[in-house]
């Protein structure tokens, strides 16, 4: 494990293309399609608003369907799941595999209780583009000991990264990982994206709003991988930005917003480190 932080080889990913991505994704506003949980869906709206995309939160079983198949990318959080959330979830993703709309699953507290455990292994059937979660819930979702502790990680994030590229290997997805530093991996090659900081923790919604940013960003980008390093590096930045002009978690959640809407700013990009051996 240690190895694989200490050879990887720097690999300049061009900040350009994120920017480039960025301003794409105003261009186009992607109609992102968020199945979310009930503590973070107003959260997660408005920061795919700040950025430039555009947020719906279609949950009736009746209409999930249709559309999944007009929106351009899908999320899926298991957050606040209940029987009824499950049967929308996974008609949603089996149509998403069907319409091939690119889609990121969140597997929040997965390992902790039997339920959710199970619905995530049946969501990761339809195959997501990107599987994105703390170190506990990556682990848990590839079968190992996650530690988990409710929906947060007791694990870090370089100590999930080889069972995190073996998941990624097994099932196609990309898998993100988040933590002090995120790493994602397509079980080849390995980005990893440093920055953000430590208030970010301490704001309900965080982490589930950067999976529906993925998600936003699965429509514009080269590749999946792409998709989730760009994500994870915007939000590094706006979060290290919005943490120096705030003065606690009240006033960092508008803060953050506002810098998520300003930004692409090349030199506010956390520099990204690779490997291409897993």
């Amino acid at each position: 494990m240690k190895g694989l932080e200490e050879t990887a080889t720097r690999m300049v990913w061009p900040h350009a293309e994120i920017v480039e991505s960025l301003a794409k994704l105003r261009q186009i506003s992607p109609l992102t399609h968020c199945i979310t949980n009930i503590v973070v869906t107003n959260f997660t709206a408005n920061v795919l608003l700040a950025v430039g995309a555009s947020p719906a939160m279609i949950v009736t079983i009746e209409e999930v369907d249709e559309f999944v198949r007009i929106a351009q990318a899908l999320l899926i959080n298991v957050g606040t799941v209940t029987r009824h959330d499950a049967e929308v979830m996974l008609k949603a993703a089996a149509t998403a595999q069907e319409a091939r709309t690119p889609w990121v699953l969140d597997p929040v507290a997965a390992g902790v209780l039997e339920f959710r455990t199970k619905i995530v292994t049946e969501l990761i059937r339809r195959k997501p583009a990107v599987i994105r979660g703390n170190a506990s819930e990556i682990l848990s979702v590839a079968g190992a000991v996650g530690r988990a502790k409710g929906v947060d990680s007791t694990a870090s994030s370089l100590e999930a990264l080889p069972v995190a590229s073996a998941l990624a290997t097994d099932t196609g997805a990309v898998v993100a990982i988040s933590g002090e530093v995120d790493y994602i991996t397509d079980g080849e090659t390995i980005m990893s994206v440093p920055g953000g900081d430590e208030i970010m923790t301490r704001v309900t919604g965080t982490g589930c709003a950067l999976g529906a940013l993925i998600a936003a960003f699965l429509p514009v980008t080269r590749t999946p991988l792409m998709a989730a390093t760009a994500a994870s590096a915007i939000f590094a930045a706006a979060g290290e930005r919005a943490a120096r002009e705030s003065r606690g978690p009240g006033s960092f959640s508008a803060a953050f917003l506002d810098q998520l809407s300003f930004l692409p700013d090349k030199q506010a990009l956390p520099s990204l480190a690779g490997s291409t051996t897993c």
